[in-house]
């Protein structure tokens, strides 16, 4: 019996002795880009970049916690030091990678679409003097303003949420944004809002962000996202938060 006392303190104090040790990573996500990030109700960020987050440092035994930053200074705070790693829906351009390092992709490349009040024609082929929206400091923000800026005006928002608000109050015509999220925002929009356009592949799959010199994190949480992808974790928190996605995504890839 002493025996089994003693294995038992042992065992305590080993799992004690590791939670004390575990590396703590301040995560940065931006709070305002359902349903890959937001606040909840009790005002803690939630979605699906928190729920692989979370996942992800519980594989690699790190003590994760989260805090919100605007989007447009997302990057510059990492490399900064005010926080270690950014899960916010980003996804990874060959600019990006200039000052930052990514992860494993968590999602596959999302294919941009364009929103519209419904009724709305737009002319894509010969798209002038609209007035288009787009959050700024995305892939989206810089592609409308390469392809269009000359003969439109391209309105640039610090968050999704005010883009569709001018949208629904009819200051802008048209949103170019993640198709994901458009689908989600058209399927809550009770008929008022509409998909319409090509899809656009402007970067590639979503991946956490991390300063270059944290190669060890990197590795850390390479390993537990790709095992999130082979035992279907990461499947089941895609379709979770995506529920039109079908399966397998990752799952026996």
């Amino acid at each position: 019996m002493n025996k089994l006392v003693l294995a038992a303190a042992a065992a305590a104090l080993a799992m004690f002795a590791t939670g004390a040790n575990a590396q703590a990573i301040r995560i940065a996500t931006e709070g305002a880009y359902a349903p890959w990030n937001f606040l909840d109700e009790a005002g803690k960020p939630a979605g699906l970049d928190v729920d692989v987050g979370t996942e992800a440092c519980k594989r690699a035994a790190l003590e994760c916690t989260f805090q919100v930053n605007e989007w447009d200074s997302i990057i510059p705070n990492l490399i900064a030091g005010n926080y270690d790693l950014i899960i916010a829906g980003m996804s990874v351009t060959d600019e990006r990678k200039t000052s930052i390092d990514f992860t494993s992709e968590y999602f596959p490349p999302d294919p941009a679409r364009y929103m519209v009040r419904t009724g709305t024609t737009i002319d894509f082929d010969n798209l002038s003097g609209k007035n288009i929206g787009v959050q700024g400091g995305t892939i989206h923000a810089a592609y409308a303003t390469e392809q269009f800026g000359a003969t439109n005006t391209v309105k640039s928002f610090d968050n999704a949420d005010q883009a569709l608000a001018d949208l629904n109050a009819g200051n802008v015509d048209v949103i170019l944004a993640d198709g994901n999220y458009i689908t989600e925002v058209v399927a809550g929009s009770g008929g008022a809002l509409e998909k319409v356009g090509p899809e656009l592949v402007l970067g590639g799959g979503v991946a956490m962000g991390l300063r270059k010199a944290d190669d060890d994190l990197e590795g850390k949480l390479n390993t537990a996202i790709d095992a999130m992808k082979k035992d279907g974790t990461l499947d089941a928190l895609i379709i979770k938060w995506f529920p039109d996605k079908v399966g397998p995504i990752y799952a026996g890839g």
